[in-house]
């Protein structure tokens, strides 16, 4: 299971650290990623990471903002994120695939989500 946690809200260009706790092993194999989701929109990417290798990846719309990275001594992988703006409101998902996809229906496992706000 993925536990997602520390979303909240903050103001634009703020920063703030979101955080997916997996309670099973992630492999070297694993990608694990984040996607995102704004009030009646469909879910989209924002982040991946090979476990293994740490290779990363970004949408072109965090790029430059946003990181991504993991902790193997406590199974978790983190989005930080910089400089935030309103259009990065959204639930934030992690999930666990087998290979890197920036599309959802190539990951087994999801988070619940965490709920990060950007005022204006």
């Amino acid at each position: 299971q993925l536990q997602a946690s520390g979303g909240g809200l903050v103001q634009a260009g703020d920063s703030l650290r979101v955080s997916c706790a997996a309670s099973a092993r992630i492999y070297s194999s694993n990608v694990m990623a984040w996607f995102r989701q704004a009030s009646g929109q469909e879910r989209e990417f924002s982040a991946a990471i090979r476990y293994g290798t740490g290779n990363t990846y970004y949408a072109d719309s965090v790029k430059g903002r946003f990181t991504i990275s993991r902790d193997k001594a406590k199974n978790t992988v983190y989005l930080q994120m910089n400089n935030l703006k309103p259009d990065d409101t959204a639930v934030y998902y992690c999930a666990m695939g087998r290979s890197y996809s920036r599309s959802v229906r190539e990951y087994d496992y999801w988070g619940q989500g965490t709920l990060v706000t950007v005022s204006s």
